[in-house]
């Protein structure tokens, strides 16, 4: 009786790890997580534009320099403008350097939380510095580029930004706050010491 109730508990907790190892690598949003470059790039052909844009994301996580033909291809003739945002972001993490450019530019279109959302991932707030400076921008422009530095910023572009916050055009100076208050707190959260545990001393 002792053996087959230990058989029972066995068994469940087999069905219990599958099941949550089966959770763990379910398809997000149409993408298995376990796909390979070469299966998220096959997946840019989808009549679905949800997963055609989910396959450039990934691609551009994983930085999938194999695929760069193929995306570009695919970039040239996709017409939905989001997907067609997604495959500059790939490209541009692939090493083309250029399609930032077009990332930047969609922040003054219906498509700036996606834009701002792919530039508060770029390596380093230097890369953003030279399209914040340029003269002509729009302001969404600016307030896009500021909010996406509130996410990457750090000493120096606090100092940056400072002209920033007492623009009058519309949104920058908003954006410039808010930012700014983001860095600083995140600054001072890295400046904060952990508390350790009081250590014993142990009586001679």
């Amino acid at each position: 009786m002792r053996s087959v109730i230990s058989l029972t508990f066995c068994l469940l907790m087999m069905v219990l790890v599958c099941g949550r190892a089966a959770a763990q690598t379910a398809p997000l949003d149409g993408i298995d997580a376990r796909s390979d470059a070469a299966e998220l790039a096959g997946k840019l052909s989808s009549p679905d534009p949800l997963v055609r844009r989910r396959s450039a994301e990934a691609l551009a996580r994983l930085a999938a320099v194999s695929q760069r033909k193929m995306v570009e291809g695919y970039q040239l003739q996709e017409k939905n403008k989001e997907v067609r945002l997604a495959l500059d972001w790939a490209l541009y993490r692939m090493g083309k350097s250029e399609t930032l450019y077009r990332v930047v530019h969609e922040l003054d279109s219906g498509r700036q939380q996606q834009a701002m959302g792919y530039l508060s991932e770029v390596d380093s707030p230097d890369v953003l510095y030279p399209f914040l400076r340029k003269s002509n921008n729009p302001p969404r422009v600016t307030a896009g580029l500021l909010k996406a530095l509130g996410h990457i910023g750090d000493a120096q572009t606090l100092e940056l930004m400072k002209p920033y916050r007492e623009s009058t055009q519309p949104y920058v100076a908003e954006a410039a706050e808010t930012a700014c208050d983001q860095i600083e707190k995140r600054l001072g959260e890295a400046a904060t010491p952990t508390p350790g545990r009081p250590r014993t001393v142990a009586k001679p």
